[in-house]
Formats: C-alpha cells, structure tokens, sequence
C-alpha cells in the first residue's frame, strides 16, 4: 500500500506493529494478576483473545494513523512513536510488576530500585525501535547520536522514576487503593510525563534531520 507522492506504508509496518500489539498483550499479563483484576481471568482463552485485541487494534490504528498522516505527516510518525511508546510502556511496566510479583515488594528503594531496571530494558530497545521505525533514520549510529539520546533518556529517566517515586511517597498511607494498584498509578503518571520529553527531545535532538 503506497501513496507516492506522500507516506508511504508497507507490510514491515504492519508486522512491527502486529508484534507491538502481541507483546502489548502479553506484558498486560502481569499487569492484570498485579492489579487483582478478578474480573478479567488469566487462562489461554483470555491471552490469546487478548493477543488478536490488541494485534487488530494496532493494525487499524496505524492505517488510520496514515491516512490521517497524508495531511498532516506528523501523525504518522507520532502514531508510529505511540505504538514504540506503548510497547515499551508494557515491557516497562510488565518487568515492573514481575518484579514486585516475585518479590512483594511494592514500595521504598525496592521499588525504585525495580522501576529503574524496567525503564532501563524499555529505554535500550526504544533506541533501536525509534531511530529505525519511527524516526527512519537511514546514518548508522555515531557516538554523537548516542550520546544525545543518552543524554534525553537519562532525564526521562529521571523524570520516570522521580516522579513515580515522588507519587508513591506521598501517597504511601492512602487508603483509597492497594499497593500494587498504587504502584501502577505512579507509573502511568511518569510514563505519561516521560513520554511526552521523549517524542520531543528525539524527534528534535536526536534524530533530528
């Protein structure tokens, strides 16, 4: 599927963004069992109708997205980060929670500590994802250009794990929630937040053009 005179989109699109649903899926997983969403039970059935939800899902939303793009261009790129952004956001939170899963640790430098590593692993593959997919940055990798994305990773990081900690502190003795669920509203929070300082600052430090 072409369009020659503006975006352009092809199968390696669909199959990336098939995969990023698949995942999308299967990080929830652990996300669900942390939340003790009992309403929503964890067997084969509900994984693999998960798997096609969200692998669906992120198909139509990528053709949309270009259509919609050959108007506005940014859209496709920026639905193309949403979908780099949402993958990470799930292996980052799917780590997370298996960590606190495994552990029972749900607050306190543990926790910290846990939300570190997740990002870490969901930053390393966001380079790759982003400089190749989303951004199509054609120059191979310099040490300028990776010290740049280090350099905007490291204060969304700080950002990320700043600001779920920041939650957490002040919100510990709150009745309102559980721990885990808790633990879950911290890290959307700095992942909302995280992920709006990554689209800018790689999009126009990064791999800028």
């Amino acid at each position: 599927m072409k369009n020659s005179k503006h975006l352009q989109i092809n199968r390696t699109d669909f199959y990336l963004v098939s995969f990023i649903g698949a995942s999308f899926a299967l990080f929830s997983v652990p996300i669900i069992i942390n939340l003790n969403l009992t309403f929503i039970p964890i067997n084969t059935l509900t994984v693999t109708a998960l798997v096609l939800f969200f692998v669906i899902f992120a198909n139509i939303a990528l053709g949309f997205a270009w259509l919609v793009g050959n108007r506005i261009p940014i859209v496709f790129q920026f639905a193309k980060f949403g979908a780099v952004g949402a993958f990470n956001t799930f292996l980052d939170w799917g780590v997370l929670n298996l960590l606190m899963a495994v552990t029972s640790i749900t607050g306190g430098v543990g926790f910290s500590l846990f939300k570190g590593v997740s990002f870490t692993i969901a930053t390393i593959g966001a380079y790759f994802w982003n400089k190749y997919w989303t951004f199509n940055a054609q120059e191979k990798s310099n040490k300028e250009e990776v010290t740049r994305f280090i350099l905007i990773s490291v204060s969304g990081f700080i950002i990320n794990v700043g600001l779920a900690s920041l939650i957490i502190f002040l919100f510990k003795n709150t009745t309102l929630v559980t721990p885990p669920q808790l633990a879950n509203i911290a890290a959307a929070s700095a992942t909302i937040a995280s992920l709006i300082w990554n689209f800018v600052g790689y999009k126009l430090f990064v791999f800028k053009k």
